[in-house]
């Protein structure tokens, strides 16, 4: 059974891609679309703050992101208070991009992790003020039910910090979030290449989030590519269900029954 058999689904709206994509640190608007196209994504982030509201034309990112194919997520990056976050969401509200939000209300400068607290306080106001709110998190699974109690339509940990290109750190964790909440799990950060992605996959969550894993690759077109295809393969594995580890050795072409 592919990904597009089993299409997941965020408030009410389901999705054939599972793998989400960013707008950021593209070589131009130009590579940017073709990676948008290449990759298969349905929705793609936009960080709300670094947009050029006076660019127009091609001059304007917004010019080269189709939205008659791909549904915008405005994102609240560069914010570190749930003030300034929340103001965030009500601009691009106003802008007319988008009532659903990827939430980032981070905490410290260097590493990019989330700040708890914050983003707990900012989701709780978005809710209440009708946004349908992604929330970025730690892998903590207790952070992740507290968000999913609070109305989020999903909640999205980090595999690790932003643009690291680690990978999954802890999988455990990310497991332990899947079992824990009902909406769906996107893990989002960290991914650096497309073996992260099927690792992603493969421990059930519903999708991935990038950006600076394509977007800053050699050649970011061919890993849009790589990143589509590792995004589905890892998904059939997991709904595969993979053979259980053991420590010895196990013949492909057993010995029993057969006549001496």
């Amino acid at each position: 059974m592919s990904t597009q058999d089993t299409p997941f689904t965020i408030a009410g709206i389901p999705f054939q891609s599972r793998l989400i994509i960013g707008t950021g640190k593209y070589p131009s608007f130009e590579v940017m679309k073709r990676c948008h196209e290449a990759s298969g994504a349905e929705m793609v982030t936009v960080a709300v703050r670094r947009l050029d509201l006076a660019a127009r034309g091609e001059a304007s990112m917004m010019s080269w992101i189709d939205t008659s194919r791909v549904r915008l997520l405005p994102n609240t990056a560069l914010c570190y208070t749930a003030d300034d976050a929340v103001r965030t969401c009500r601009l691009a509200e106003e802008l007319g991009m988008s009532k659903w939000v990827k939430l980032e209300v981070l905490g410290d400068e260097k590493t990019l992790y989330p700040d708890v607290e914050e983003t707990l306080k900012a989701a709780r106001i978005l809710v209440k003020e009708g946004f349908t709110v992604l929330p970025y998190t730690t892998d903590d699974p207790i952070t992740a039910r507290k968000l999913e109690d609070l109305g989020c339509a999903a909640v999205m940990p980090l595999a690790a910090p932003i643009g690291s290109g680690l990978g999954i750190r802890n999988p455990h964790n990310i497991r332990l979030i899947r079992e824990m909440v009902k909406v769906p799990v996107i893990v989002d950060a960290g991914v650096g290449t497309a073996s992260d992605a099927a690792i992603a996959m493969e421990l059930g969550v519903d999708a991935v989030l990038m950006n600076t894993a394509i977007a800053g690759a050699k050649e970011p077109v061919r890993m849009a590519i790589a990143m589509r295809k590792a995004v589905e393969a890892g998904r059939d594995a997991f709904l595969a269900g993979r053979i259980p580890r053991k420590a010895y050795a196990t013949a492909s072409s057993p010995l029993q029954g057969l006549v001496e």
